[in-house]
């Protein structure tokens, strides 16, 4: 689904890049979480251009995660990842040592970092599927016998 609002009004609307294999797993367990179902999550790669708000281009928002806080405060990036850990009970310990000191400016680096090798991930798959003498299939073990017992 493109946008997942909440039952109540949201307190975070997270917008991440639902075509990156990497991100939409992490989204996955972020959204199985409690108090994950307070938060609307949206697909910028497949949701409406409305569905992002006016201060949200698609083109940004499918670069790196953003995040709208309650008060309508639009934040990106590692800043976003702080939100939406303080959020969840889960990974709120976490966001408060994310924020702390120069936290934030080091997980900066290192999301910047994931940034620049993120596209690897959308290239492996189709890799992966690609015929060849690689890509045959994986023989299938031999059945186990069906005695019911050790021999």
């Amino acid at each position: 689904m493109a946008h997942d609002p909440p039952e109540s009004p949201a307190t975070l609307t997270v917008y991440f890049d639902g075509a990156c294999p990497v991100c939409s797993r992490e989204i996955a367990w972020y959204r199985r979480q409690h108090g994950a179902q307070d938060c609307a999550w949206v697909d910028a790669s497949a949701c409406g251009e409305a569905d992002l708000g006016q201060d949200l281009d698609r083109a940004d928002a499918l670069a790196r995660l953003h995040v709208r806080l309650a008060d309508g405060t639009l934040v990106g990036g590692t800043r976003g990842f702080v939100a939406l850990w303080q959020a969840l009970p889960r990974t709120s310990r976490l966001g408060r040592v994310a924020a702390w000191g120069p936290m934030p400016a080091l997980l900066e680096r290192a999301y910047r970092l994931f940034l620049r090798l993120r596209p690897l991930w959308y290239t492996a798959p189709s890799r992966a599927r690609t015929p060849g003498p690689s890509s045959a299939p994986i023989p299938t073990p031999p059945a186990a016998p069906s005695g019911g017992g050790r021999p």
